[in-house]
């Protein structure tokens, strides 16, 4: 291919066009192939978790990107108050993003 286009040259023009052509689409193919390996999954991936994060509702216990457990109390726009272990002073506000993983209460989610 690339022989091909470093002779266009001193071929005729019309053999110069068509390898170029398929130059292009040969880009745009590989170009697709990365988005569809690589972009596409990624941005799923984002939006699955924002829309986790979204859902969180007080009751819910949750993993913060900390490693650390708790049980979310109140939500406040992009705001949880999450309260950590069995000492109920232990009460502390953080960004949504923070938020890993979210396990619901087996009554709530059955009663949905």
């Amino acid at each position: 291919m690339l022989s091909m286009i470093l002779t266009s040259g001193t071929s005729s023009s019309a053999q110069a066009g068509g390898g170029i052509l398929a130059t292009l689409v040969m880009v745009v193919a590989w170009l697709g192939v990365i988005y569809l390996i690589f972009i596409r999954p990624q941005k799923k991936q984002q939006k699955e978790m924002d829309d986790l994060r979204d859902s969180v509702k007080p009751g819910d216990n949750i993993m913060t990107t900390g490693g650390f457990y708790g049980v979310v109390l109140d939500v406040v726009d992009d705001t949880v108050i999450v309260e950590f272990g069995n000492n109920k002073n232990c009460r502390i506000p953080m960004n949504k993003n923070a938020i890993a993983e979210v396990e619901r209460d087996e009554e709530s989610s059955s009663e949905e």
